[in-house]
């Protein structure tokens, strides 16, 4: 049985060098919600040379648009969302300081190149178990866009988030190969 490793956002280098593709990640900390509409605005700022809702620098984003919470509860089901969406803003992203993005699904080659260039990692989340992510966040609150709805970037507090890596630093990608490949004992 493999050996769950515990890592930290907002993100520290060593520690994502180290992570391979497959491997059992908690995750603790720090991170961002944002799906492709706030992608989009936090692009247009970057370009148009205005000021970010928060630092990017060492960042994770989490694609997702959380459901209301429930009374009692932090915030509602958070499953991820389906990754590809946000394909053409994350490079840009990746090379101003973005290090763990978490989601669904594939990344594109021009993702999984950039990912590889800055040195920083995609994880993946189970699909369908939005009520079981909920429950590692700790604390949220808006950051920016409320206009978005669900959409709108918010902060995260999250306790042990359990994710795979699907892409790692090196550019090795779980879904250009098969789990025999990968497989870790």
């Amino acid at each position: 049985m493999s050996k769950i490793k515990l890592i930290q956002a907002p993100a520290i280098q060593e520690q994502i060098t180290k992570l391979l593709i497959g491997e059992k990640v908690y995750l603790s900390g720090v991170i961002y919600t944002a799906r492709d509409a706030a992608h989009q605005r936090l692009v247009n700022q970057l370009q148009a040379g205005q000021p970010l809702p928060f630092e990017l620098k060492n960042q994770a984003l989490f694609y997702v648009g959380p459901s209301p919470a429930k009374p009692g509860r932090v915030l509602g089901a958070c499953g991820p969302t389906t990754s590809s969406r946000m394909d053409s803003y994350t490079p840009i992203l990746l090379e101003k300081g973005l290090k763990m993005m978490i989601g669904k699904g594939q990344r594109s080659a021009e993702v999984v190149d950039a990912i590889k260039r800055n040195k920083a990692v995609y994880l993946v989340a189970i699909g369908g178990a939005g009520a079981l992510m909920s429950q590692c966040i700790k604390k949220a609150e808006l950051v920016d866009y409320p206009d978005l709805g669900a959409e709108a970037i918010r902060r995260l507090e999250v306790e042990k988030m359990p994710l795979i890596v699907a892409i790692d630093s090196q550019g090795n990608n779980l879904f250009a190969v098969g789990p025999k490949q990968y497989a870790r004992e």
